[in-house]
């Protein structure tokens, strides 16, 4: 029999090969047409605030989410964020979209680092079904068994008493296996009696309990006099039974005659008294937003629980054994440690329990190793979540990606190096290629080079930032844009393997999965082209482009992968190529390091860091380096700030410090990378002040003065001369029902934040509003004759911030770019005495905009100060005058000074794995 289409020949359609996206303007994207490859680690890279952020998340990122979510149901789509789409023309071949932001959202107080990785998981399994269970009738151990797989009772071998075991969910502390004292959350809030009564000369009528006077009404004094307790002596005088009642007094009704503050009038009232300890409880449980809880922080305390020790177990939930411990103390362990333990746990086990138990364990190590990979073995499983860095929970989300094994979904990272020491890249790049391996894409934006040297492909976005930015520089591999006159990170990037070492590099691709990889390069090499970026529609500068790939020569050979030959193979060609990072400010002479002072601190064990003895030159940059979880921030955030604030005050140093030499530092300050203002009302003009300097400079021109309008008439937030729709935002936010809420301009003052009566008024030829939409580079010839707004923002410029709005709202900054806006502020003044203190500064920065933070820390030395900088950036280090390494590894691994010096003596030092990357 005959079938229609056995006589039909079929042509199956081509797969695509890359996501093209045509005439995309979202933020400051100027009409962008770039073509992205699928199944391809891609680079996006360019200067902060060139559009990297806004193509990868803006726009790839927003339409596949987008494309997915819109396949489900409304009722679904309801209950989820979602995002808008995207300001751009069409984007064709987008796979669904998983995005890994810079700033995962901090965990609350039930999370830890064993339930964010869902090591956990396996963890209350292994000890459910393989743990040995305490009878709850007389105590006594059973062995481990099958019964509670089976869902089979467990009989006692003393008592003869039949009990059921625990399931997983019975040993969660956010389920049936919580403390019932704390809640699970590990931690008790108690009152803090020293606290209600601070200043113990003055008498109860003259405010000596605090908490009467901002948590209750005032009148609880009077209710406190009719409980027998004298007023008008001071409290420390007061008896001991008289203390107990204001402390611990009884709920008792007592009538009192009531006389208001204000007036002679007086009122008879019956009222139960609320002694102090009470009021503070009682305002604790009605506080139900943040605000509320701060009125009541300052009189607790907060500690571990008594009845769980910290472990957030319930009793119960810490009966069963596994080789020899209890779920508790298992979770104390980093997670190198429990890697070792679940390693041993099957062979402790009865032969019919070990398939079972290796089964779990397998689960445990599969996720257990991408997280070693990512360098976070030295993390304990009991971790609070909300104590890990961005880094950290960035590392710990990217795992969870990987353990999932998806295939054809394209996930977008941003700034995945973040808070990464070099020796962590390398697990880094090993992670990412196996989420190709599986038949991803990846799209990345990062600054880091060695990590854009990696890539496959590179789009560079420029040639400056913010209006400057939005165009397509360049895209093409590593070592076309290393060849490229036209790019602006060429010049930094490393030297790769090249075709010289294609075996090796083959090799690589093999070992860690990247089959696909190795083969695309392959076929490069016969004159297969990458597929090339598309100019912009609005004649941007010309990007480009490569008319065929890079050659790799192919082997069939399989050599097992040396990484110490790979780093060897590219150094001589890393090292010969001019370094453009190289000295870019003056460092001092090894014999001048500490001609200024040396600071000395002596400190005790805290955390995993050991007792140390640290000198820090100075009036000299200091750059604190280490892995991951080596100490850094414990020395310099938690010890040496801490102790000199605390020498400086003249009070009690921390516990921590056993001695501090300040060596004439008077001023220590931590300007850290949190953001800025709370909502789009804080822009970058309120905060550095310039906006202020506008208002006054406008409420001194005759059409101001005509009108009768003051300085405080031009304020955006409560000035009458603010637009009454949005009330000075800017945007209104619309509800359109099972779609996502939308922020809009706002249709009044389309974004301009003031009402068209402020356009009546000029300066210098210039409305507010226009002002305020300018960049701090445009500002600056338009406010010449303001001479404090001139200088700061000539300050801003120079801080390498030139291309900000007026109006740009602070929260939206970048870490970095929050930072140097905290630093302005210091610029320009003497700073003898003072020590500055960053962490991570050069987060999220071109190797560009590190050249310009090196120029401003020299400028802050040169004005007297001293600046002691947490670092990982390789270029960075290199230009500091002095290096204290910790190490050698994270976590218990770590604690120690493994090396100090110049960066040049540090390279030199076996003992330093950072030495080894300079």
């Amino acid at each position: 029999m005959n079938h229609p289409s056995a006589n039909r020949t079929s042509i199956a359609p081509a797969s695509p090969t890359h996501i093209e996206v045509r005439g995309a303007r979202v933020h400051n994207l100027r009409n962008v047409n770039v073509d992205i490859p699928l199944g391809q680690l891609v680079g996006v890279c360019g200067v902060s605030g060139s559009g990297k952020s806004s193509l990868a998340l803006g726009v790839l990122y927003a339409e596949g989410s987008r494309r997915y979510l819109e396949a489900l149901s409304t009722y679904t789509r309801r209950r989820m964020g979602q995002a808008a789409r995207a300001d751009v023309d069409e984007v064709r071949y987008v796979p669904a979209a998983l995005a890994l932001h810079q700033r995962p959202v901090v965990p609350g107080v039930r999370s830890t680092f064993g339930t964010m990785s869902e090591l956990l998981n396996s963890l209350r399994l292994l000890f459910s079904r393989v743990g040995s269970h305490p009878c709850p009738h007389c105590g006594a151990y059973a062995p481990p068994s099958m019964s509670v797989a089976a869902e089979q009772p467990i009989t006692c071998p003393t008592c003869g008493k039949t009990f059921f075991g625990p399931g997983a969910e019975d040993l969660a502390f956010n389920s049936g296996g919580a403390c019932p004292t704390c809640g699970g959350t590990g931690t008790v809030r108690r009152v803090n009696e020293a606290a209600l009564v601070p200043d113990e000369s003055k008498t109860i009528n003259e405010g000596a309990v605090l908490p009467w006077g901002s948590l209750m009404w005032d009148l609880m004094k009077q209710v406190c006099g009719e409980m027998g307790v004298r007023l008008d002596v001071p409290f420390s005088q007061l008896t001991p039974e008289e203390r107990d009642i204001v402390f611990h007094g009884p709920a008792e009704k007592k009538h009192i005659l009531y006389k208001a503050k204000k007036g002679d009038n007086f009122a008879e009232l019956d009222f139960t008294y609320y002694n102090a300890v009470y009021t503070v409880e009682n305002a604790l449980a009605k506080a139900k937003d943040e605000k509320g809880l701060a009125r009541v922080a300052r009189f607790l305390t907060e500690g571990p629980c008594p009845d769980c020790e910290g472990t957030r177990l319930s009793a119960a939930a810490r009966g069963p054994i596994v080789r020899g411990i209890n779920l508790a103390k298992a979770c104390e362990m980093t997670l190198d440690e429990a890697v070792t333990w679940v390693d041993g746990v099957p062979e402790t086990l009865a032969p019919d329990l070990r398939p079972m138990a290796v089964s779990i364990c397998e689960s445990f190590q599969h996720t257990a190793r991408r997280l070693l990979e990512l360098g976070l073995g030295y993390l304990s499983l009991d971790r609070a979540g909300s104590t890990l860095s961005t880094g950290e929970r960035q590392r710990v989300q990217l795992a969870r990606a990987v353990r999932n094994r998806t295939t054809g979904v394209l996930y977008v990272l941003d700034e995945p190096s973040i808070g990464l020491h070099p020796a962590n890249i390398d697990g880094l790049l090993g992670v990412m290629r196996d989420l190709l391996a599986d038949g991803n894409s990846v799209v990345m934006v990062d600054h880091d080079t060695r990590i854009l040297a990696a890539a496959d492909y590179l789009v560079e976005m420029g040639p400056e930032a913010g209006a400057g930015g939005g165009h397509v520089v360049a895209c093409g591999t590593p070592a076309e844009l290393r060849a490229d006159s036209t790019s602006l990170i060429g010049k930094y990037l490393p030297a790769a393997v090249e075709a010289g070492n294609a075996a090796t590099e083959l090799a690589y691709a093999r070992e860690i999965g990247a089959h696909s990889q190795a083969e695309t390069r392959a076929a490069a090499s016969a004159g297969e082209t990458t597929p090339a970026c598309c100019a912009d529609a609005d004649e941007p500068p010309a990007a480009s482009t490569a008319s065929t790939a890079e050659s790799h020569g192919a082997s069939t050979e399989q050599p097992k992968l040396d990484h110490a030959a790979v780093s060897a193979a590219a150094a001589p060609a890393s090292a010969a190529a001019a370094n453009p990072m190289a000295n870019v400010r003056p460092r001092r002479p090894e014999g001048q390091l500490f001609d200024h002072g040396t600071i000395h601190l002596e400190t005790s064990p805290l955390h995993t860091v050991h007792a140390l003895s640290v000198d820090l030159p100075v009036n000299r940059l200091t750059a604190v380096t280490g892995v991951s979880g080596s100490g850094k921030t414990t020395l310099v955030l938690e010890e040496l700030i801490p102790a000199l604030n605390s020498a400086n005050t003249g009070e009690t140093l921390p516990a921590c410090v056993r001695g501090i030499d300040p060596a004439g530092i008077i001023r220590a300050q931590l300007i850290d990378a949190t953001p800025i203002g709370a909502n789009v009302r804080s822009t970058v003009a309120t905060y550095c002040g310039v906006l202020d300097d506008l208002r006054r400079a406008f409420a001194r021109t005759e059409e101001a003065k005509a009108a009768g309008l003051k300085a405080g008439a031009f304020s955006h937030n409560t000035g009458k001369l603010r637009c009454p729709t949005c009330d000075g935002t800017g945007q209104v936010s619309l509800d359109v029902q099972f779609l996502p809420d939308v922020d809009v301009p706002c249709p009044d003052c389309r974004g301009r934040r003031y009402s068209g009566d402020a356009d009546a008024i000029t300066w210098n030829g210039h409305t507010l509003a226009q002002l305020m939409a300018m960049s701090i580079d445009e500002a600056l010839d338009a406010c010449a004759s303001l001479k404090k707004a001139h200088a700061m923002l000539q300050t801003l410029h120079d801080l390498g911030l030139g291309y900000l709005t007026l109006g740009e709202a602070t929260p939206a900054l970048s870490g970095g770019e929050a930072q140097r806006l905290k630093l302005a502020s210091e610029m320009g003044k003497a700073q003898d005495g003072a020590l500055f203190v960053f962490d991570e500064p050069t987060i999220g920065l071109h190797p560009r905009d590190v050249r310009t933070l090196l120029n401003v820390f020299q400028h802050l030395v040169e004005q007297g100060a001293t600046v002691v900088v947490i670092e990982h950036d390789l270029d960075f280090i290199r230009n500091a005058d002095y290096v204290v390494d910790m190490g050698p590894g994270g976590g218990q691994a770590g604690g120690r000074v493994v090396a100090h010096g110049t960066p040049a003596q540090i390279a030199q030092n076996p003992a330093s794995l950072t030495g080894s990357y300079l």
